[in-house]
Protein backbone atom coordinates (compact mmCIF):
# COMPACT_ATOMS: atom_id res chain seq x y z
CA UNK A 1 0.00 0.00 0.00
CA UNK A 2 1.55 2.91 -1.50
CA UNK A 3 1.37 6.76 1.26
CA UNK A 4 -1.28 8.25 -0.14
CA UNK A 5 -3.82 4.99 0.03
CA UNK A 6 -2.44 4.85 3.83
CA UNK A 7 -2.54 8.85 4.87
CA UNK A 8 -6.68 8.53 3.20
CA UNK A 9 -7.33 5.54 5.24
CA UNK A 10 -6.25 7.77 8.27
CA UNK A 11 -8.67 10.25 6.93
CA UNK A 12 -11.68 7.62 6.63
CA UNK A 13 -11.08 6.08 10.00
CA UNK A 14 -10.74 9.79 11.99
CA UNK A 15 -13.98 10.63 9.86
CA UNK A 16 -15.67 7.57 11.34
CA UNK A 17 -14.79 7.90 14.93
CA UNK A 18 -15.64 11.54 14.89
CA UNK A 19 -19.21 10.62 13.65
CA UNK A 20 -19.32 8.16 16.07
CA UNK A 21 -18.61 10.65 18.55
CA UNK A 22 -20.95 12.57 17.69
CA UNK A 23 -23.77 10.85 17.79
CA UNK A 24 -22.94 9.63 21.15
CA UNK A 25 -23.42 12.76 22.57
CA UNK A 26 -27.51 12.69 20.52
CA UNK A 27 -27.86 8.70 22.02
CA UNK A 28 -27.33 8.92 25.56
CA UNK A 29 -28.27 5.13 25.71
CA UNK A 30 -25.62 4.36 23.10
CA UNK A 31 -23.22 6.61 24.38
CA UNK A 32 -20.09 4.37 25.97
CA UNK A 33 -21.02 1.60 22.62
CA UNK A 34 -20.63 4.67 20.30
CA UNK A 35 -17.12 5.92 22.27
CA UNK A 36 -16.02 2.16 22.37
CA UNK A 37 -16.51 2.31 18.97
CA UNK A 38 -14.93 5.64 18.12
CA UNK A 39 -11.65 4.64 20.34
CA UNK A 40 -11.74 1.62 17.58
CA UNK A 41 -11.51 3.78 14.92
CA UNK A 42 -8.66 6.07 15.97
CA UNK A 43 -6.71 3.04 16.92
CA UNK A 44 -6.93 1.68 13.72
CA UNK A 45 -5.79 5.03 12.23
CA UNK A 46 -2.68 4.85 14.97
CA UNK A 47 -1.59 1.51 13.34
CA UNK A 48 -2.05 2.95 9.71
CA UNK A 49 -0.18 6.35 10.58
CA UNK A 50 2.36 4.18 12.13
CA UNK A 51 2.71 1.70 9.48
CA UNK A 52 3.12 5.04 6.99
CA UNK A 53 5.95 6.35 9.20
CA UNK A 54 7.81 2.77 9.09
CA UNK A 55 7.59 2.78 5.09
CA UNK A 56 8.91 6.09 4.98
CA UNK A 57 11.60 5.59 7.69
CA UNK A 58 12.88 2.29 5.50
CA UNK A 59 12.69 4.72 1.86
CA UNK A 60 14.12 7.73 2.37
CA UNK A 61 18.27 7.50 3.40
CA UNK A 62 18.94 8.98 6.93
CA UNK A 63 22.69 10.81 6.57
CA UNK A 64 24.53 11.04 9.60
Amino acid sequence: MNGEAILENVRRYRAIASLHRQTAAFRPQQRWSLLDQAEHWEHLALIELETYFEIRKRLVPTYH
